[in-house]
């Protein structure tokens, strides 16, 4: 990679595999997907890495495929898909090659704004179509991947956002032209779990069965522990195994709230880091926050921002509706916490996932939220 992050715990991009904890079991089922010509569907909770390890694997992949990452969290319907999508195939696939040529020619035949960032000079796309258009022009694209001498994987990130299009039956329609593609493989990855899994799960829907299925959780707490040490190591600094478990422990082991505490740890370390100075750190944290923490409580109503407070306290709740758990924490009625829980589900407050024994369990989404809470109302 030509970029060198400032720290070895970078948590804004990937910088390379010496900066990449872990998930090889991970990777190698990603690939072996891959090689089979099988699309993924790969869940996981928002900032558990999900973008991470997609980087990861196309720095991994056999050069014999040609590799594209979109991301389309940001877009609003199918004309903004096509920009993304488009974007993302410039900026991967070189103009000089082959197939370069061909998907640049297309471009420059349509009426559309070409533009390129001052700084990489990477170039992105502005087509300002309607729908019928925008859908004759999405075939049009995934036709002229499908005719690449090389086999082509498409990762598209945060796909559950389809689902929020104002065009109907968005699956349907990509569906349709997927199923017919055979040199084109997908990772279909998405942070908002109940709707990817609706999406690929319900018989109903037109992606079932479509994909195999690959749940993210967290990094082996070992493999990250050692991980940690290492990293200081390697730049000549110096933190314990017990201190490094006591950070993995307070970030719940959450891969982005374990970056962002390491990051800041290892800036302000001169020569070890003890347990003082990741604590510190995480006050700081906390209160950088803090006001943001205040603004979801004027916003809640006084049931949500009970019962998120609740679910806090208790870091891990698994039975939501049990009486000894509404009564512990005054939270009035079964039915109030439900229509709660479901408010708080749909604004990411807090999430709901499976644990290692398959039981359902539910916990604050923002780990700094949760230890905030915690640390105010304890």
């Amino acid at each position: 990679m030509k970029n060198k992050s400032l720290t070895p715990f970078p948590t804004t991009t990937y910088y390379g595999p010496e900066y990449f904890c872990g998930r090889e079991k991970e990777i190698q089922s990603l690939i072996n997907n891959i090689n089979s010509h099988q699309s993924t569907t790969l869940i996981a909770i928002r900032r558990m890495g999900k973008t991470g390890l997609i980087r990861h694997l196309q720095h991994n992949i056999s050069k014999d495929w040609e590799s594209i990452y979109v991301d389309i969290l940001s877009t609003e319907n199918m004309n903004d898909f096509l920009n993304s999508l488009s974007t993302a195939i410039l900026r991967s696939i070189s103009e000089k090659s082959g197939i370069g040529k061909k998907i640049w020619n297309f471009f420059k035949s349509l009426s559309l704004t070409f533009s390129f960032d001052p700084l990489s000079g990477e170039p992105s796309i502005n087509f300002n179509l309607k729908e019928s258009e925008s859908k004759m022009q999405i075939k049009s694209i995934f036709k002229l991947l499908e005719d690449h001498t090389k086999p082509v994987l498409i990762a598209i990130d945060e796909f559950q956002q389809i689902t929020n299009y104002p065009e109907k039956n968005t699956d349907a329609f990509l569906r349709t032209i997927i199923q017919q593609l055979q040199n084109v493989v997908f990772i279909f990855s998405g942070s908002q779990q109940h709707i990817m899994q609706d999406l690929f799960s319900n018989p109903s829907k037109p992606f079932f069965k479509s994909t195999a299925f690959l749940h993210l959780t967290k990094i082996d707490f070992e493999t990250y522990q050692d991980f940690i040490v290492r990293q200081f190591l390697k730049n000549k600094k110096i933190i314990s195994k017990e201190v490094a478990g006591e950070i993995l422990n307070w970030t719940n082991v959450h891969t982005y709230y374990v970056q962002l505490l390491c990051n800041r740890v290892f800036s302000n370390t001169k020569k070890e880091a003890v347990t003082k100075t990741w604590q510190l750190e995480a006050s700081k944290l906390l209160k950088e926050q803090e006001m943001v923490f205040y603004t979801y409580r004027e916003i809640l109503t006084k049931p949500q921002w009970k019962l998120v407070k609740a679910i806090a306290l208790e870091e891990k709740v698994y039975s939501i509706t049990s009486s000894v758990f509404i009564s512990n924490h005054d939270l009035g009625s079964s039915a109030g916490v439900l229509r709660s829980v479901n408010s708080l589900l749909k604004n990411e407050l807090i999430n709901k996932q499976f644990d290692e024994k398959g039981t359902l369990f539910y916990s604050v989404y923002d780990t700094l939220f949760m230890r905030w809470l915690r640390n105010t109302y304890m």
